[in-house]
């Protein structure tokens, strides 16, 4: 009983189901099933059948394509409370990204078709899903102009600022923020190298918005959001 409200709970914070009425969660969260997926696995690869979305409830995923060369480009990476693979769920398309465990995760999943039985029957969820929709092309847009139109200085403070989330620091003192992935990740994520993200936030020490050490990062929200404003200034 108490796993089920637990996993109420996670869904009540996710884009697709948060503004759901109770009765609507408690529906939903029945048909989800536990699953655990070891680091390094592979989830699912790009072209496979699109059978379940997944919510995470402990660990980090990450989401990305490949060219046939060998090159990978990471577009997002999923940590607690997100949902991954609902496209595919939701079209019934193929998958469109290979999403690889890149920590030990225990997630939750949902069958296409019973998700699909749920949507059916209960309008609320349609209401989410075109929500969802809709948010989902915004902040793909947002990640496209940052990669397109930003130096990367600003667009290595805008990631940092929301990995912050509404984090702050007493004046005086930084944030600690443990991004608990590589930095060539980060440069996956931020369509970099690995060497140009590191002159970026060498640049960002050297202003003051960030301090390095071996295991995190320390920001000072405030001039990073100074930064991260600069080009629109």
């Amino acid at each position: 009983m108490s796993s089920n409200r637990d996993l109420i709970s996670l869904l009540s914070g996710t884009e697709l189901f948060g503004g759901l009425a109770a009765d609507e969660l408690e529906a939903c969260a029945a048909a989800f099933r536990e699953i655990r997926f070891d680091r390094g696995a592979m989830l699912f690869t790009r072209g496979d059948p699109g059978m379940h979305l997944y919510v995470i409830r402990e660990g980090r995923v990450r989401l990305a394509v490949a060219t046939e060369q060998g090159r990978e480009l990471s577009f997002r990476h999923a940590g607690p409370g997100d949902l991954f693979g609902e496209i595919a769920a939701i079209d019934g398309e193929t998958r469109s990204a290979d999403a690889t465990a890149l920590t030990d995760v225990v997630a939750y999943s949902l069958e296409r078709s019973a998700f699909r039985a749920l949507w059916a029957a209960r309008p609320g969820i349609s209401a989410g899903v075109i929500a969802f929709l809709c948010r989902r092309l915004r902040e793909t847009t947002v990640q496209l102009e940052t990669i397109a139109l930003y130096p990367l200085e600003v667009r290595v403070a805008r990631f940092l600022l929301l990995a912050l989330g509404n984090r702050m620091a007493e004046p005086g003192k930084r944030v600690p923020l443990d991004l608990g992935f590589s930095q060539s990740e980060l440069a996956q994520l931020l369509g970099a190298t690995r060497p140009k993200v590191n002159t970026a936030l060498g640049a960002l020490e050297s202003a003051g918005a960030v301090k390095r050490t071996l295991d995190r990062l320390f920001l000072d929200p405030i001039k990073l959001a100074q930064i991260a404003r600069q080009d629109e200034l």
